[in-house]
């Protein structure tokens, strides 16, 4: 049924300008802007050309989980760019993470390291690098 349609995430925000600088300017996404007035609205293209639909909403509250999870091929040096740019990483007290943020992996699947951060409206996104 929707196996040929168009179909794209979304994420609120409380500060559609906020959000676009951030995400445009900090992180280096290509940011479009729609519509106008109380309609305005953002389109993210991520890395490979999948779009994220980023609306405002009056009374927004942040999302408790990963809205976005951008893979690197080096994780330290990924945190050390975005504190750079001033992210500030997130520790969650059932993670054992490093110094830098990084929850290290085991070897055991999943990823080699991960680490959390927030958009100006509070939305969690992560960094992963891949086994």
């Amino acid at each position: 049924m929707f196996g040929e349609t168009t179909a794209y995430s979304s994420f609120s925000v409380d500060d559609l300008d906020a959000a676009r600088d951030f995400y445009g300017d900090r992180l280096g996404l290509t940011v479009e802007e729609t519509g106008g007035g109380d309609m305005r609205m953002l389109f993210l293209t991520l890395p490979g050309g999948a779009r994220v639909f980023v609306y405002p909403k009056e009374n927004h509250t942040p999302a408790s989980f990963t809205v976005l999870n951008f893979e690197v091929d080096d994780i330290d040096r990924a945190v050390d760019d975005l504190v750079a740019r001033g992210a500030t990483f997130e520790r969650y007290p059932d993670f054992d993470a490093d110094d830098k943020g990084v929850l290290r992996g085991d070897g055991e699947g999943g990823p080699a390291g991960i680490a959390w951060f927030t958009d100006p409206a509070g939305n969690v996104i992560a960094v992963m690098q891949a086994r």
